[in-house]
């Protein structure tokens, strides 16, 4: 059975709607854990939209399973992640004017900086993934610099519909394989609901889904710990 980890950033992006201090997405964190997650995430961003400083300090003290920080390859974010010390960095892109993360890493295309920051933060004692594109080219390029796991961007066949949806998955379940045939370990996540994961949740090369906004949604209705253990029920094979 892969791992569920869970993004509390839109807890967060909740309570920046104004700019007090509820909900926490520490005690969203703790919750999380109390109902099955075996690790949290969070994407410090450039702009600071959501997770501050201020949680991720305090989730390095609380978190009890593994705290995975997504973070932009920058000089500013490499100082932070080293002082914080995280389980995991995750390399993402990022943009000021996207809404949430588009796309994959462009591994290809940014190999020296990338293998530099990888370098920096695995002196450090903390395990580096790489976001991408589920294109053999970047699981190709993630592989030379180093690093230790990769999460395959599954948003565009989360996006898709019908037809085009089946083919997203083929290409999705290609690129599983090529990166496991590589001996990388393979996580995958972006846009995953309680719905699409459905397919992928017997595909055993997938060590660890990252999901964040669709458990957030489903907790304003139900309550966060049972939101993430329906989620742990259906990587398990449980639901009815």
């Amino acid at each position: 059975m892969a791992k569920l980890a869970v993004n509390v950033d839109h807890v967060a992006t909740i309570r920046e709607a104004r700019k007090i201090n509820e909900p926490d997405p520490v005690t969203a964190a703790a919750l999380a854990e109390l109902a099955g997650a075996e690790g949290i995430v969070v994407h410090l961003r450039e702009d600071r939209r959501h997770i501050k400083e201020r949680d991720v300090y305090i989730l390095r003290q609380t978190v009890k399973t593994s705290l995975n920080l997504e973070m932009a390859a920058t000089e500013e974010m490499v100082k932070i992640a080293i002082d914080i010390k995280p389980d995991m960095a995750t390399l993402v892109p990022e943009k000021r004017e996207e809404l949430t993360t588009e796309g994959g890493l462009d591994v290809v295309t940014q190999k020296e900086k990338i293998a530099q920051v990888v370098k920096q933060l695995q002196t450090e004692g903390i395990k580096v993934s790489l976001f991408i594109d589920p294109e053999p080219a970047q699981i190709e390029a993630s592989n030379r610099v180093g690093a230790d796991m990769i999460e395959l961007h599954t948003g565009r066949y989360c996006d898709a519909r019908g037809d085009a949806q089946k083919e997203e998955l083929k290409r999705l379940l290609y690129g599983i394989k090529y990166a496991h045939d590589m001996d990388l370990v393979v996580k995958a996540g972006h846009g995953l609901n309680y719905v699409n994961i459905k397919p992928l949740v017997k595909v055993k090369e997938i060590y660890e889904f990252s999901i964040g906004h669709s458990i957030v949604a489903r907790a304003v209705l139900v309550g966060f710990e049972r939101a993430v253990r329906e989620m742990v029920e259906i990587l398990k094979g449980d639901e009815n």
